[in-house]
């Protein structure tokens, strides 16, 4: 069932012109909305509760918004499984390529990192032919064996690496250059009390570790991408530098700081972001601080002890 659908469906349709795949989305836009409502209470609740400040005329409003880009998002991942390098690279445009130039003529490896924000599929298919470094991306694999193996052949047709977030160190060291690894850190992490937590949207959430734990053990300078949208199937991204060498940073440096970022990002157009993900479902730890000083101690013996 899943090869039909990916055959028949999913392939064909992703050969279409975005023009009459933005029609689609309009269409899904309203089957979303009006007919069968994709996950309203949990978006409604979390925009609501992220800015307490809005009248409910500005909350339905942003929640349009975001349904309008979520459908837009949809497309255009469909777009992906045969878009062309050439169309990618005129629809994303990185203003500042020599941050990653530089970086590699250091022969500096690289985490970049940012959160599902705007389009990330594209930029996950591109990166390996925007930057010299070689590409990785970690992530956790798709429920469907199917889909996932057909997915990540196609995010990795001009060259990125999709690695298990599991397994990720063997494919790092064997890495032919200076690599850049892209991570997307805002997910939910699975053990809340594994988490480093921090305030987030005016919240107290769980962030994932990784970013931090791989820019350590692989002595990574730290980049932060800003994807912007333009207009409707065009962005820019923008790269900022968190850090040059990450092991100079404190325990939580490095996490507070993209934390930051990906924040002032998303308040500049926060229906951008994806509020449909179920983001803060980790129960918050009695003892926050006790937690924060066990984990700080058991990172500064494995990172700061030598």
């Amino acid at each position: 069932m899943s090869a039909l659908l990916y055959y028949l469906v999913m392939i064909p349709l992703s050969y279409l012109p975005l023009g009459i795949l933005y029609l689609l989305s309009d269409g899904t836009y309203l089957i979303l909305t009006r007919i069968i409502p994709y996950r309203k209470k949990l978006i409604l609740k979390h925009l609501k509760t992220c800015f307490p400040h809005y009248t409910q005329t500005e909350i339905n409003a942003l929640y349009n918004s975001f349904m309008h880009h979520f459908c837009d998002l949809l497309v255009e991942g469909l777009k992906n499984l045969t878009i062309s390098e050439k169309s990618l690279r005129k629809r994303m445009l990185v203003l500042n390529p020599g941050v990653m130039n530089t970086l590699y003529e250091q022969k500096k490896n690289v985490v970049l990192v940012a959160g599902h924000y705007n389009n990330w599929e594209w930029f996950i298919s591109l990166q390996a032919r925007l930057f010299h470094h070689q590409a990785f991306g970690i992530g956790m694999p798709m429920s469907n064996s199917f889909f996932n193996k057909k997915i990540n052949q196609r995010r990795g047709r001009f060259g990125m690496n999709v690695v298990h977030a599991k397994n990720y160190k063997e494919s790092l060291q064997n890495a032919q250059r200076p690599f850049a690894v892209l991570n997307l850190s805002d997910q939910s992490p699975g053990d809340s009390m594994k988490s480093y937590w921090t305030s987030f949207l005016g919240q107290k959430t769980a962030v994932l570790f990784g970013t931090e734990i791989i820019a350590n053990q692989f002595d990574c300078a730290v980049v932060f991408f800003k994807t912007r949208k333009i207009k409707r199937g065009y962005y820019t991204i923008e790269l900022e530098v968190l850090t040059e060498n990450a092991r100079s940073c404190n325990w939580g440096e490095v996490t507070k700081k993209h934390v930051h970022s990906l924040e002032k990002l998303i308040a500049e157009h926060p229906e951008y972001w994806l509020w449909s993900h179920n983001r803060w479902k980790r129960n918050v730890p009695e003892n926050i601080e006790a937690l924060k000083n066990t984990q700080r101690e058991y990172f500064n013996q494995r990172f700061r002890s030598l």
